[in-house]
């Protein structure tokens, strides 16, 4: 199955590309799902009400389903609070019943991502189209799953099934009980779940699809947005530049406008040479249904899909790690961490060692890395960003570092 998420800085059209490449994926014999949140900008697109957390025939090939996130987290939480009895019991808490619960903000990004997880397990699809939220969201919710399991094995660690077996002697010593075993099934329940997502995500037929309007900032917002999805190894097939006027016009402000559009569309292409970009004309109107989504797949949009992922169609596997490591011992005592991180910038870059972890940070995204086995045995000894890549230089640590065996006489 292939996966496309489509996402873009707000007001940019995504609603509108996302259900434009759902509809191309259709008109070529896929069987597609358009996934999507709460919002109602999908179904004024479609020209349909889409049922919560149900499928929604649109077009022949083609059907959509609204997450309905508020009654995802009403069931996760009662689930959770009846595997937490015993201590919400010890510490005299009185249970919430569903009629009173109410979503808490965050909730809508795991159940986007719990129905990301249960759509791709289905043999129903052969494309699966989500319409994401703004980028900058959804960077950190595809970070999220590999953020939250980390949090779990610091809280929770392996060690934790030789704690199991003296729970019974610290209760006595205590003199209360200790938290239930399900606390910790639900633990364990909770990395399954997101390890699942994270395969998915992880998979080689998932890419990111941006869409941007052609504005005269549009190149400087999406920089940062790069750098940051490059920065958790998310792989951008396509660049839509959404509602292009077209040239030529005799009305001054018209090709004033249409310009100001060009210049930008210059600049964008230069931004991201390695990626495709594909100009999307603007209609005069937003598109609403699917025969005037037609207007749009039978040029652009339908030629980034068919193009964006063809090569990765059976999604089996995992993604190849971008982060890899350059072996400059015998030349210059080192090793090299290289980190891809096209339109980054040395503002705002930052770079940081705990133990055996290494902390890199681009403008407002961050990610946390556990070292390859090799590089826990250096130190950092500097660093530097050329060509859209991070070199990350380590020397061995004489004390840590094997040393090679003495020559034979």
């Amino acid at each position: 199955m292939r996966t496309v998420l489509v996402t873009g800085p707000g007001g940019a059209g995504r609603s509108t590309l996302a259900a434009a490449t759902a509809l191309a994926g259709a008109r070529r014999g896929e069987r597609v799902l358009l996934l999507t949140t709460g919002s109602s900008a999908p179904e004024a697109v479609l020209c349909s009400r889409l049922g919560a957390d149900a499928t929604t025939p649109i077009a022949p090939g083609l059907h959509a389903r609204r997450i309905d996130s508020g009654d995802r987290f009403r069931q996760e939480f009662l689930a959770f609070q009846e595997r937490a009895g015993a201590a919400l019991d010890l510490l005299g808490a009185a249970p919430l019943d569903e009629d009173e619960l109410t979503e808490l903000p965050g909730s809508e990004a795991f159940a986007l991502l719990h129905a990301l997880r249960a759509e791709h397990a289905s043999d129903a699809w052969d494309l699966l189209v989500v319409d994401m939220p703004p980028a900058g969201e959804t960077i950190r919710l595809l970070a999220l799953p590999a953020q939250v399991r980390r949090y779990l094995r610091r809280l929770l660690p392996p060690e934790r099934q030789a704690a199991r077996a003296l729970r019974p002697v610290l209760a006595q010593l205590a003199g209360v009980p200790m938290p239930a075993q399900k606390l910790y099934e639900a633990a364990d329940r909770w990395e399954r779940e997101l390890a699942a997502v994270q395969r998915v995500i992880d998979a080689p037929g998932t890419s990111v699809r941006l869409v941007t309007d052609a504005g005269p900032v549009a190149a400087a917002g999406l920089r940062e947005l790069r750098a940051g999805l490059a920065l958790h190894g998310r792989r951008t097939d396509a660049l839509l530049v959404n509602r292009l006027l077209p040239t030529g016009s005799a009305d001054p402000f018209l090709a004033a406008l249409s310009g100001s559009q060009q210049a930008a569309l210059k600049a964008l292409r230069e931004e991201f040479p390695d990626v495709p970009v594909h100009e999307v004309p603007h209609l005069g109107r937003d598109p609403q249904g699917v025969e005037e989504l037609d207007e749009l797949i039978d040029g652009p949009v339908g030629e980034a899909d068919g193009a964006g992922g063809a090569a990765e169609a059976d999604g089996a596997g995992a993604h190849p790690d971008p982060w890899t490591v350059e072996d400059r011992l015998a030349a210059d005592g080192i090793l090299l961490w290289r980190v891809p991180l096209p339109g980054a910038r040395r503002e705002g870059l930052g770079l940081v060692r705990r133990g055996d972890e290494i902390v890199v940070t681009v403008g407002p995204f961050r990610r946390i890395r556990t070292l390859p086995s090799a590089l826990r045995r250096c130190s950092v000894t500097g660093a530097g960003l050329r060509d859209g890549v991070l070199d990350i230089r380590f020397t061995p640590d004489p004390a840590l570092w094997p040393k090679s065996p003495a020559p034979s006489s």
